[in-house]
């Protein structure tokens, strides 16, 4: 039962580090989406609030750009341990 168990951790762990990977780039894009969404509505409406929104869009790029840096920092630093632990 135990070789069972090692396999299933086996196949786990790069399964766990891809959903984790795949729901931070999800999460960013749907949030960046739904801004700019925002922001093109507003356009019409109020030329402040959508230039205000237009800078907290661009403030969220540039947040989203450092998130991927240090996603594929600790992807990359997951994935070498891992590849070290099962060599």
């Amino acid at each position: 039962i135990l070789i069972i168990i090692e396999t299933i951790s086996l196949f786990i762990q790069p399964l766990a580090l891809a959903v984790r990977l795949t729901a931070n780039i999800t999460a960013g894009h749907l949030l960046i989406h739904l801004i700019g969404a925002a922001t093109l509505a507003l356009s019409s409406i109020n030329t402040t609030v959508s230039t205000i929104t237009f800078s907290i869009l661009f403030l969220l790029t540039i947040l989203e750009l450092a998130v991927a840096i240090i996603q594929a920092y600790v992807f990359t630093l997951l994935v070498s341990l891992y590849l070290h632990d099962n060599s």
